[in-house]
């Protein structure tokens, strides 16, 4: 494509120069027709003094005259004929000078089919780019300053909650035994709801700056499922909710990280309890074939209007605008599910309609995976 371009413009330039030759040509034999003929009947006049006699027996210094003019005549033809094309190298330049000043505003009409043309398109493509990531970089300090706001306020409700009931039990006044273990009680939710955003927070920060390493093994992704339906039995009883697994097959073993699916899953899971309870059931459900399992997971809850749906992985990010006690944090939950599900190769989607919100997982049963890259998990644990 751009050998053709540079052809078209090259082939431009040279018919131009053949334009440009025959109006040369042209004009100068009409000089030197007309000023021969001049000379010619000044001769025969007798007009041994007149200026025309030298145009009728050339000598040197007229021949280098006629040749300048010519040069003259076809510079000038030439340049006529190429000031469509300067001026548009002029807007260019003049544009690309605008552009290193900072103003992001241009935008150069795409002429004709040339190297130029092709020059003011890439041009226009890359302040559409630059504009794009300053709008990216804004977007990245909002977001950056929501994160801060999010995590000052998520954080400091359950810690004030969590000092001053610890005043409380710690004060001069006794309290009888059920008010001090009321109390412990709300200071034990309110300490792990505090550990919950500081794991998201950590979890987050080194899954989306590649900071987790992978430790892959054979997992049975059923069996999997089933333990961590048992582990969250008490949040099913709290909030009222049936549980149900469904799946195909009774095992299914896969090439997968095991403590980030367990991260995952989690995640969906606790999502569906905290959104779901309205609905009083959580469906997961398992279908494995030879080469993919897909776990979808679904409740019954409030219905996410259709326009949100593609905003629910993206960091920060809630449905739930309130800061309720039960639908509070920092939104980061799917978004680490989906940076998970995009270590393993595999895919996560979204759909909420009346028949319930389900969010669906399609992992590789066989995860194929330079080790080389990977080593262990003892980072992750650490920080979380």
């Amino acid at each position: 494509m751009k050998n053709s371009l540079n052809g078209r413009y090259h082939t431009r330039v040279v018919v131009n120069i053949i334009y440009s030759t025959v109006v040369a040509c042209m004009v100068m034999v009409f000089l030197v027709t007309n000023l021969s003929m001049i000379g010619q009947y000044a001769a025969e006049r007798g007009m041994e003094n007149s200026l025309a006699l030298l145009f009728y027996r050339p000598g040197t210094m007229i021949v280098l005259l006629y040749v300048l003019l010519g040069i003259g005549v076809f510079s000038v033809s030439f340049l006529l004929l190429q000031s469509r094309s300067m001026r548009y190298i002029s807007r260019i330049s003049s544009a690309m000078r605008e552009i290193a000043e900072g103003d992001l505003n241009i935008t150069l009409d795409v002429e004709g089919d040339d190297e130029f043309a092709d020059m003011a398109e890439n041009l226009n493509n890359m302040v559409e780019e630059l504009r794009q990531l300053m709008d990216r970089e804004r977007e990245s300090e909002r977001t950056k300053n929501e994160l801060i706001t999010n995590v000052a306020h998520d954080l400091r409700t359950p810690l004030t909650s969590i000092i001053g009931y610890l005043e409380l039990l710690s004060g001069p006044v006794k309290l009888n035994e059920e008010m001090q273990k009321k109390y412990l009680d709300i200071t034990y939710k309110k300490s792990k709801r505090l550990q919950k955003l500081i794991e998201d927070l950590f979890g987050f920060t080194k899954l989306n700056y590649g900071k987790i390493s992978m430790k892959v093994s054979k997992v049975d992704i059923v069996k999997l499922l089933s333990q961590m339906l048992e582990e969250f039995y008490p949040n099913f009883m709290e909030k009222n909710l049936a549980y149900e697994l469904q799946s195909n097959v009774t095992a299914k073993v896969i090439t997968a990280d095991g403590n980030l699916l367990a991260r995952l899953f989690d995640n969906l899971i606790n999502n569906a309890i905290k959104y779901g309870s309205e609905g009083k059931k959580i469906i997961v459900k398992v279908d494995a074939t030879d080469t993919v399992v897909t776990v979808s997971v679904t409740n019954f809850g409030y219905v996410i209007p259709k326009e949100e749906l593609p905003l629910l992985f993206e960091k920060f990010y809630r449905v739930e605008q309130s800061r309720s006690v039960n639908t509070g944090g920092t939104g980061l939950g799917l978004a680490i599910a989906k940076n998970i599900v995009d270590m393993h190769g595999g895919t996560i989607g979204v759909t909420s309609d009346l028949n319930g919100t389900v969010f669906t997982v399609k992992l590789k049963v066989d995860f194929d995976i330079n080790r080389e890259n990977f080593g262990s998990l003892e980072d992750y644990h650490e920080a979380v």
